[in-house]
């Protein structure tokens, strides 16, 4: 089996490679960027065939599909940093949008038949009102962000592909995932990153944070990647389904959590610079219907995650 991971150097793609590895007689291949670093181990990277290739690029597209021809493909490219994409909103519509107008548009021209994993965002349903929670898919969208409405077009993008020319794809709205690895612009990240800071002497004793007062539904990027390859092997094509743990945590609570793991005291303050314009108040997912589909259940508790993270950076920061 061909499977196709783009974006494989950023934050999942290294724990998508080595799951999917390890499944039977799977030949792994990832598009990465000029510059970029694959962050998973040797031992993973030595096993992939990377290409370069932007997916921007129509042409380029073309050409790694003819020579690639994947039976899978886990379409994981995106900038996908919500704070970033209100200071470049033109730039994350267009890269997020044409990326995956591109690949369809490659697949429909070679007449390949791959299954197309779309990784979606729980982003995508922006404001939610109370008496929407826990959130199903037919909650409607309310996005508060341009990367939001970028989720949303990919998702519609592959719901119209699969309808008007029979390609199949299964989108997943993944509630906000974590673990070690992550980009410290990310905030369990962010908040483990200055901690290990701290420890080292390297930050003074004070934690920067924005606002805190959001909850969210955090899952161990280990089981999302499981949860992935599920969708391609379950799902029903054309269809989109949450992914999350089911409950959701306060982002106080999650820098309280951490600060008892850190070996020094610390304070914290707020720092208007990293408030956003607008902030989703509540995620929490009820991913009932994806469960049915496939049978998938997180099994690495919410604080063995912090955990792993923040000894992940104390390890960097040696």
């Amino acid at each position: 089996m061909k499977i196709l991971i783009t974006g494989i150097a950023g934050f999942v793609g290294p724990y998508l490679a080595e799951y999917c590895l390890a499944q039977k007689q799977a030949e792994v291949y990832g598009t990465i960027l000029a510059g970029e670093k694959f962050q998973g181990t040797k031992q993973t990277q030595d096993k992939i065939r990377f290409f370069k290739c932007n997916l921007t690029d129509q042409d380029a597209v073309v050409k790694l599909l003819k020579r690639v021809k994947p039976d899978k493909i886990f379409h994981l490219a995106a900038l996908s940093a919500v704070a970033v994409s209100w200071k470049s909103p033109e730039q994350i519509l267009s890269n997020n949008i044409l990326a995956e107008l591109n690949l369809f548009d490659a697949i429909r021209k070679l007449k390949l038949n791959p299954v197309i994993h779309i990784a979606g965002s729980s982003e995508q349903y922006g404001l939610v009102l109370k008496k929407d929670l826990p959130v199903k898919e037919n909650t409607p969208f309310h996005p508060l962000s341009p990367y939001a409405v970028s989720k949303i077009t990919q998702e519609m993008l592959a719901y119209q592909y699969h309808k008007s020319y029979g390609l199949k794809t299964v989108t997943t709205r993944t509630f906000n995932h974590t673990g070690p690895r992550r980009n410290k612009q990310f905030v369990i990240s962010s908040f483990a990153y200055q901690i290990a800071a701290i420890e080292r002497g390297l930050q003074k004793p004070v934690i920067y944070t924005g606002n805190l007062n959001s909850w969210r539904d955090f899952s161990d990027v280990r089981d999302i990647v499981k949860a992935y390859w599920l969708a391609t092997e379950k799902c029903k094509f054309g269809e989109a389904y949450n992914v999350g743990n089911g409950k959701a945590h306060q982002i106080k609570d999650v820098l309280k959590t951490l600060l008892s793991l850190s070996r020094v005291k610390i304070k914290v303050r707020q720092k208007p610079e990293l408030m956003r314009p607008s902030d989703v108040p509540i995620l929490q997912c009820d991913a009932t219907k994806f469960r049915k589909a496939t049978g998938w259940k997180p099994k690495i508790d919410f604080k063995t995650t912090l955990k792993d993270t923040l000894n992940y950076w104390r390890k960097e920061l040696v």
